[in-house]
């Protein structure tokens, strides 16, 4: 299975690309969409939804993982930060791609045990489960780290789906640490 994960951002869109195979985890590409800021919003929407698009088309990947929209304390930053997260489930899905969401909490917790890491700790993390030879940006690190925690979920989800406890990996959430449907 090859999972393409997506940081969003107006700013700074990350991704990145890891192959599972069995219990491994395999990186093969990743990167970051930069967003110029002196175009109109349209613009930049298209900006990455373009890029995202050729992502894509590039490393064919079988499903996605996208970091879902935290609400701040600025309102209208939260609302073009979701529009950004638009763009990019708008090209995963354009792409028939299924679109799995997990939040910063659970993509941190997935990654490096600890819900409220810092960026470095879950640079370091990724580096060394993907055995990268260098430490990966922060946002082609966050968009990894979204890869690997989709990675870490779809053995659980297949064993409660293959016993009847789970109908859909689609209409789960994690609630406490606990996958509830």
């Amino acid at each position: 299975m090859r999972i393409l994960g997506i940081d969003p951002g107006l700013r700074r869109t990350g991704f990145g690309v890891i192959d599972v195979l069995g219990s491994r985890l395999q990186y093969v590409t990743s990167g970051t969409i930069i967003v110029p800021a002196d175009q109109p919003l349209a613009q930049r929407l298209k900006v990455i939804l373009d890029n995202i698009r050729e992502v894509v088309q590039s490393t064919e990947p079988t499903v996605s993982a996208l970091e879902k929209v935290f609400v701040n304390t600025n309102p209208a930053s939260t609302l073009l930060l979701g529009q950004a997260r638009g763009a990019a489930m708008c090209a995963l899905a354009d792409s028939d791609l299924d679109v799995y969401e997990y939040t910063a909490l659970q993509v941190k917790k997935s990654v490096v045990g600890n819900g409220h890491a810092a960026k470095e700790q879950v640079q370091k993390m990724v580096q060394h489960l993907l055995a990268l030879s260098g430490l990966p940006a922060a946002d082609s690190a966050d968009a990894l780290a979204c890869a690997i925690c989709h990675a870490h979920f779809i053995p659980l989800t297949q064993r409660l789906k293959d016993t009847g406890q789970l109908k859909s990996s689609h209409s789960s959430r994690v609630r406490g640490g606990r996958l509830v449907g």
